[in-house]
């Protein structure tokens, strides 16, 4: 278990760390078959700002860089469906420059969000330190899913938001299950801070983005 700062990260090889009511959206709604050779690891962080505010982002498949920094392009190939496919462009200065991505789940009652990476350049050859990117190997990172879910709580008396994203990627060779998780979770953690600023931005503005159904 790792907690920095509003974080919590539990992955496979941890076990506790969160609260009940987490324990049980994780238990209802993150399950990844886990092999040998995979690692997988769970992520929470609380954000403030109403939950269809924050929904109203995740959920935007088509448009990942509303929220995400890395991302610098995206083009979605045909209707926006379950099994709808983007191309995303990667900013230079990371581990890859394309990914295909195949979207899992979407559900707009149970605000659950889940993508599959199909193709693209991956490669787990950067580890991230908080400050810098160190280079360590060139693996390629092959067989990544990840679920996300939005969940309605209170913080400060005002109406908040607990996201929750977990993931499960194949282990390079040459890389240990912790480095794989480690470097993921780095990524995930800058897309999430990303979310909580602009999701709090919006809310100090009273704006949504507009939640068009499929």
């Amino acid at each position: 278990m790792m907690v920095t700062n509003d974080y919590i990260t539990v992955n496979d090889s941890g076990s506790g760390g969160f609260g009940k009511t987490e324990e049980d959206y994780i238990k209802r709604h993150h399950k990844h078959d886990v092999h040998d050779h995979q690692c997988s690891s769970t992520l929470v962080k609380h954000i403030k700002a109403p939950v269809h505010l924050v929904w109203s982002l995740v959920r935007r498949f088509d448009q990942p860089q509303k929220y995400k920094p890395f991302v610098s392009r995206c083009i979605v190939q045909g209707d926006l469906q379950i099994g709808s496919v983007r191309e995303v462009n990667v900013k230079s200065g990371l581990p890859a420059t394309t990914s295909t991505e195949r979207l899992e789940l979407l559900d707009d009652e149970e605000h659950i969000f889940g993508m599959r990476i199909v193709g693209g350049d991956h490669r787990l050859k950067i580890i991230w330190n908080f400050s810098n990117f160190i280079s360590t190997s060139s693996s390629k990172l092959q067989n990544y899913s990840s679920i996300v879910t939005v969940h309605p709580e209170v913080i400060d008396g005002r109406p908040g938001t607990l996201v929750i994203e977990s993931f499960v990627v194949d282990v390079p060779d040459g890389n240990t299950k912790d480095e794989t998780c480690y470097f993921v979770e780095a990524l995930i953690k800058c897309n999430l801070k990303s979310l909580a600023d602009v999701s709090e931005h919006l809310a100090v503005q009273d704006r949504t983005e507009p939640i068009d159904r499929i």
